[in-house]
């Protein structure tokens, strides 16, 4: 296929595609998706091999946000019967992500819930962060706590995090119709705050929310022109008690699609497989990872995640390496660049029974996997083990 050749040479020598081409992508049938995966996927050996990264996620505060953000389940208004919880200690925290880096986990994310944190909240979280590094040398610790105000990202910088995640989510034209508390001009801000203090950036998008292709495109297109270090790509959990729970738009091809589009778009990005992907994905998870290098270990801020041994199997099993500690993530040029993501030389979340169409006129539109969606009940904020 002439539009797959056209992107893998572009992506080889890190050439954006035009907005049509990243268009055909999503267009693309489901009967020429394996060549789309391995077209993509030979972008994603060229700079990044066969390694995956492990990121872990520790929810420092859950639950009771001001925000009306409508994909979210800790969003003000939410009935959704998830873990609530005040601001964990340091110890707590830091126990939390230990167990993470014992399943391997090289990054840690500390998330909190709220518009943005206080003065306090940021002393609290540096304490944090200085318990985690302690207890781990070496590892990387991304923060994620929301809107930041002048000054509060070069003091995360100070107190040793690595990288701050603070996510686009959909594009600029839609961004009033999911969230109206903020606007998304306050998002791009934010990171360019944290990329302004030394932090590495993270920051990616939602897929599902009823989002047309030409969204989706917007929205990597503009995370392209910031330019972040990691992309997390997370596809919509339709929590029951959100105003999007019954947005049941993705089909596993269509994810694979998205992540394929995401690396053609940003080739020597780390590009992380995050919230959703067992609950769309579900048996195809592996193949992503001919797209993905980077994906979450075990659970997620308010859901569950699959078994965090089955994630470790799903990687050997599919021929990947787990990352190791003393592997740089991103390429050398990047890397040099000033962006860290794996180096500490310059640093480093979140979101039934088959059709009854006729065969030969498949609807496109999955039934709901309701059964799929699970509220965390163990890890931080509770007495159980967590999933690592």
């Amino acid at each position: 296929m002439d539009l797959l050749n056209t992107l893998v040479d572009k992506g080889l020598r890190r050439e954006l595609p035009t907005r049509e081409e990243a268009l055909a992508v999503l267009a693309t049938s489901d009967d020429d998706l394996l060549e789309v995966v391995a077209a993509a996927g030979k972008v994603r050996r060229q700079w990044f091999g066969r390694r995956v990264k492990l990121n872990y996620l520790v929810n420092l505060k859950s639950g009771l946000c001001p925000e009306d953000c409508s994909y979210c389940s800790q969003r003000l208004g939410s009935k959704a019967e998830i873990l609530k919880y005040t601001w964990l200690k340091p110890d707590e925290a830091s126990k939390a992500a230990a167990a993470g880096v014992a399943g391997g986990a090289k990054r840690v994310c500390l998330v909190a819930s709220g518009r943005g944190p206080t003065d306090r909240d940021v002393d609290r979280v540096s304490e944090t962060i200085e318990a985690i590094k302690e207890r781990h040398e070496g590892v990387e610790v991304c923060a994620c706590l929301g809107l930041l105000s002048d000054g509060q990202a070069d003091r995360l910088r100070s107190a040793g995090a690595d990288a701050y995640n603070h996510n686009l989510n959909t594009s600029e034209g839609t961004y009033g119709d999911i969230t109206t508390t903020h606007t998304y001009a306050d998002r791009v801000e934010t990171v360019q705050q944290a990329q302004a203090a030394g932090l590495s950036a993270c920051s990616g998008l939602i897929a599902g929310m009823g989002e047309s292709d030409a969204d989706l495109v917007d929205v990597v297109f503009s995370l392209r022109e910031l330019d972040p270090d990691s992309v997390p790509v997370n596809f919509l959990i339709p929590f029951e008690g959100t105003p999007l729970a019954k947005e049941w738009n993705l089909t596993p091809q269509r994810c694979l699609r998205i992540l394929a589009m995401v690396r053609f778009l940003c080739p020597d990005v780390e590009v992380r497989l995050a919230g959703g992907r067992e609950v769309h994905l579900r048996s195809m998870q592996p193949l992503a990872l001919h797209l993905v290098n980077s994906i979450f270990l075990g659970d997620y801020l308010t859901s569950e995640g699959q078994a965090g041994q089955a994630d470790l199997d799903m990687i050997a099993d599919a021929g990947f390496e787990v990352e190791g500690a003393g592997t740089t993530t991103l390429p050398a040029h990047r890397a040099q660049a000033g962006g860290g993501c794996g180096s500490h030389d310059g640093g480093c979340a979140p979101c039934g029974d088959a059709p009854t169409e006729a065969a030969s006129e498949p609807s496109g539109i999955p039934a709901a996997r309701t059964d799929l969606v699970a509220v965390r009940r163990r890890g931080a904020g509770t007495d159980l083990a967590p999933n690592a």
